[in-house]
Parts: structure tokens; C-alpha cells; sequence
């Protein structure tokens, strides 16, 4: 066998070990027993012990020294298994075990104290998940930044300045928008009802496969925190299910659609290599954003979705498709980032870049976050934090040490905006399809131009080559500002 050979197929075991080791968290979240935490912490940390091992096996070096690649494709697996063994061999084995076990452990306390308001209890695991992390960063980052060294586990490529530069383009902006939306003096009526368990599943599974979801290759169950998990052939899906907030269900599994459609689109005979997934968690916001909101959202769509929606419930209480729209795309400052609107989404995120910025630096102590939190929600949407579960405690990210994870959903929501651009451009007879409840000519173009190509790009080549165009915020934000400007009539 050739270097090149023995190195895709050293690969091919290291890619097939990470995905039993994915499921085994994806089973954490979904059916496992409460009792078995801790020896699933243990089984995870011996499971990551294998697969450190395997990347930074010396022999890794000696292939990729010898490989000639030749192909575009190998080129790029060169490129991102290089960039593994370079980031593997920094990080001592020890740390990355702990890591792991500590996170799997964390999981469940997070989830305890979600469920009982009780932010004291889970704040002694946050710290150590904390100090594992910032030793990991400086370990990456040789001297340098150390947010931008676990940045590049999220958005290779990223660096907190680059992000700062674009969030403070869309900050004013969406402040603006959102000041215009409350002075038009127009608040939709609100869907309210009661929307049995059962029926909001069949619905939300009616809709998963519309957007293309292969159930021979995948599933959904219900979590806390809705997830995506897997890719190739096995991608699984979770949503969530509140009697008296559908949308919350319907919008969750169009959202976590989009991730596992962008897995199960990826070519083939990329299954099981470092091209074989998602090229960034940016990349692939980007896929569950223009799912979940530019498409499922728009005009055309929800005015076929209230007529399903009236077929499974009976009469609502919103009169008439306008109005539905109206109540889909409903501005509200809610405390929940998972359920927030478009306009108050990307504050949201924006809120926690800055507090887990400032956490990893040393700037905010752990016992301070929740009061950091509280007094930036108020000042950022005017409402004051009622219980910790609306606050800290709604996000499953930081228990499992995922620090630099946030930003990449509003950089999501930036190339949604500029693949969304593209898409129109190129399908201008779309709202038809969507009218009939057939998002298929997005889906398709979105397959071909993006979802197939996996990792064979770097991130913003990704997005650059689909839409042929370069990255900026300018789309994002003339879409926000048409899409409420005809809803609240500025």
C-alpha cells in the first residue's frame, strides 16, 4: 500500500471508533439510565484514551511526510488530518481523558440542577470543566489567544477579533430593528391551545421528511436540549415536545433536520473519512438555520403549514394564513435562546460570546456568571431573569465544555443569509414550491452546491463556493429587516 493508502485507511478506523464513541453520547442524552453516569464517563474517557492514541500515532507523521497527494479531494484530507495531529499532539493524553469524563459527569448535574433551579450545585463541576479547558487552550495555542486556540475546534479558521468585527456590525443593527418592530405598535396574536403530545410528533416527523430526512438512516427521539448526532448512515435527530408550544417542536426538528440532512448528503465515498462530516459547526448553522427559518418560516411555507396544522388540531385560535405567518414569526423578548425569534436570536448568542470570552480569560469568576448573565439579559432585552433555567442553566454547552461553540450560530446565521441570497437568485420560482409544503428545489440546490462536498473546503471557501459570492453580514440583515418590515409594517 502506498503512504497515501495506509494513511485513509488508518483514518477510516480512527472515524469509525469516534462515531460508536458519538453514540454512546447521543445514548447519554436520550434512554440511558440516570445510575449509569459515572461508568459512562469511564467507558467515554477509555474510549478517547484509544482514539488520542490513534491521533497521535507516530506513524500518522511518517504517512503524511510520504503521501504525494494528487487529487483535490486528497489534497484535503492531507490538509485536515494534518491540522488533527498537529492540534492531538498538543494536548496531553491525561488532560484529554479528564476532559471527557469530567463533561460526561457534568451532564447530569447540569441537568439535575436544571431541573431544580439550583445554580450553586452545578457551579464546583463548571469550574473544573473551566480550568480543563483553559489548560487545553494554552496547550494549542502556544503563548496565543487562547479563545481563538478552542475557536478552531468549532470554526477553523475563526478568531475572536474577526468575530468581534462582524458582531459589532450586526449589533446596532439588530438593536434597530428590534426598536422598530416594538414602535410599530403591531403585536401578532400568539398561537394558544392545548396541541396533544402524540399529534405534535406525527406532525413534526410529517415534517422531517419533507425536508428530506432518510429514516432508513436515521431517527428521532425527544431530549432536554434537541441535538443532532452522527453521520454517513446512521444520523440521529432529537426534538422536544411542550402541549401548549408546538412551534417549539415543529421548529426544533426542521432546525436538527437541517444538521442531520447536511450528514446524510455528504458523497458516499466520503463516508468515514476526515471529509465525511461537516466542515465547521458555522457551516453547519447554516444548514439548520436556512432550514428552520428562511424556508419553514417564509410566507409561502407557513401558509401550507396552517393548513396541516388545522387538519391535525381542528380550529385554531390565529384566523387566516397572514396571520399564522404573523404568529410563526412572532417578536418577543423570551428568555429562551432555542425558541427566540430572528431578530432577538443573534443577541442571544452575542450575550454568551462575550460571558465565555470573559470566563476563559480569567475576567469573570464562575460564581459571578449568573449575576454577569442576569445584568446583561436585562440591559439586552429588557427583561428581567425569573429562575435559572431561563438563565444559566438552559444551555446544555458549557457542562459539556463545548467554550467557543456559541459563536459559530450566529456566524450560521451570517452564511444562511448569504446562501438564502444565492438560493433566490437562482430559484426564482421557489415560493411555489414551498406553498405546496415542497422545499425539494432548495433542498436540492442546497445538496449540490454545499451538503455533498463535506469537508473538502475550509469553511468560508465552503459558503464562498456555493453562493459564488463573498462572505458579509449585508444579506443576513437585509433579509431580517424586508421579512419584518412587511410583518409589522415599517
Amino acid at each position: 500500500m502506498s503512504a497515501m493508502a495506509e494513511l485513509l485507511a488508518f483514518q477510516r478506523q480512527t472515524e469509525a471508533l469516534a462515531q460508536v464513541m458519538g453514540r454512546l453520547s447521543w445514548d447519554q442524552e436520550t434512554v440511558m439510565p440516570q445510575g449509569a453516569v459515572e461508568q459512562r464517563g469511564e467507558e467515554l474517557a477509555a474510549l478517547e484514551a484509544v482514539l488520542h492514541g490513534r491521533r497521535v500515532d507516530p506513524r500518522v507523521a511518517e504517512w503524511l511526510a510520504a503521501s504525494n497527494p494528487e487529487t483535490e479531494a486528497e489534497q484535503a484530507h492531507v490538509r485536515l488530518i494534518r491540522r488533527a495531529y498537529d492540534r492531538a499532539t498538543k494536548v496531553p493524553a491525561d488532560l484529554s481523558a479528564a476532559i471527557v469524563r469530567t463533561t460526561a459527569l457534568a451532564h447530569g448535574q447540569w441537568a439535575r440542577a436544571r431541573a431544580s433551579e439550583d445554580v450553586a450545585s452545578f457551579l464546583p463541576v463548571l469550574s473544573e470543566i473551566l480550568s480543563l479547558r483553559q489548560q487545553e487552550a494554552a496547550a494549542l495555542s502556544g503563548g496565543g489567544d487562547a479563545y481563538d486556540a478552542l475557536l478552531q475546534d468549532y470554526e477553523p479558521g475563526m478568531t475572536g477579533a474577526a468575530l468581534d468585527e462582524m458582531f459589532g456590525v450586526l449589533r446596532p443593527r439588530l438593536v434597530a430593528l428590534r426598536a422598530a418592530v416594538a414602535e410599530s405598535g403591531h403585536d401578532p396574536v400568539p398561537l394558544k391551545g392545548v396541541f396533544p403530545k402524540a399529534q405534535q410528533l406525527a406532525l413534526s416527523e410529517e415534517l422531517a421528511r419533507a425536508f428530506g430526512y432518510d429514516f432508513n438512516r436515521g431517527r428521532i427521539d425527544e431530549a432536554v436540549h434537541p441535538f443532532s448526532s452522527g453521520s454517513g448512515h446512521d444520523v440521529r435527530i432529537t426534538t422536544r415536545v411542550d402541549e401548549a408550544e408546538p412551534f417549539g417542536c415543529f421548529y426544533s426538528t426542521i432546525h436538527e433536520v437541517g444538521h442531520a440532512c447536511y450528514e446524510q448528503n455528504i458523497a458516499p465515498d466520503l463516508t468515514l473519512s476526515a471529509l465525511g462530516q461537516g466542515v465547521s459547526m458555522g457551516v453547519h448553522e447554516s444548514q439548520s438555520r436556512i432550514y428552520e427559518n428562511q424556508l419553514a418560516r417564509s410566507r409561502a411555507f407557513t401558509c401550507w403549514l396552517y393548513g396541516r396544522m388545522r387538519d391535525r388540531f381542528g380550529a385554531l385560535n390565529v384566523q387566516g394564513e397572514e396571520a399564522f405567518h404573523a404568529a410563526v414569526n412572532r417578536v418577543a423578548p423570551g428568555h429562551i435562546r432555542t425558541e427566540a425569534d430572528e431578530v432577538h436570536y443573534n443577541l442571544h448568542i452575542l450575550m454568551r460570546f462575550d460571558l465565555e470570552r470573559a470566563m476563559l480569560a480569567g475576567d469573570l469568576a464562575v460564581p459571578d456568571l449568573e449575576a454577569a448573565w442576569n445584568d446583561r439579559f436585562l440591559a439586552d432585552f429588557g427583561v428581567a431573569v425569573d429562575k435559572p433555567s431561563n438563565g444559566v442553566l438552559q444551555d446544555v454547552h458549557w457542562s459539556a465544555g463545548l467554550i467557543g461553540y456559541f459563536p459559530t450560530y450566529s456566524l450560521g446565521n451570517v452564511y444562511a443569509g448569504c446562501l438564502h441570497q444565492a438560493l433566490r437568485r437562482d430559484l426564482p420560482d421557489l415560493d411555489a414550491a414551498l406553498a405546496t409544503g415542497d422545499p425539494s428545489p432548495a433542498l436540492d440546490w442546497l445538496r449540490d452546491r454545499l451538503q455533498r462536498h463535506g469537508g473538502m473546503r475550509p469553511p468560508r471557501e465552503t459558503i464562498e463556493h456555493a453562493t459564488g459570492a463573498p462572505v458579509g453580514v449585508e444579506p443576513l440583515l437585509e433579509y431580517l429587516d424586508t421579512k419584518f418590515g412587511e410583518i409589522y409594517g415599517f
